[in-house]
């Protein structure tokens, strides 16, 4: 019965962890060389998240408009994170697959 408990209580804080965490994180997935959803709004302020759910592809986030250099690849089960502090539209594309476009939109 003890195990049971922590095991509950456990889970509880994970939860709990995720929640806080995740306040200001908005998802994109990227699957079937796809970014869903494809526009997304966020606040300024707020961190947008890529998942890669691809079997075996990589891609990249490249913010290509705005002049940067386009970052490392991910791969399967890894992530790339962007904090917007500044309000506009902000579209991106993947580096390997440019046909993969994406626009983020940031508000106040």
């Amino acid at each position: 019965m003890k195990w049971h408990m922590i095991g509950i209580l456990l889970v509880l804080g994970v939860f709990s962890l995720g929640a806080v965490a995740g306040e200001d994180t908005r998802l994109v997935i990227i699957k079937d060389f796809k970014f869903t959803p494809q526009e997304i709004t966020v606040k300024r302020g707020e961190t947008v998240r890529w998942e890669n759910r691809e079997k075996r592809q990589y891609h990249s986030v490249w913010f290509e408009a705005s002049g940067e250099e386009e970052p490392d690849y991910f791969f399967p089960e890894e992530f790339y994170e962007r904090t917007f502090d500044t309000t506009g539209s902000f579209p991106y594309r993947c580096g390997p697959h440019p046909r993969m476009t994406g626009t983020v939109h940031v508000t106040d």
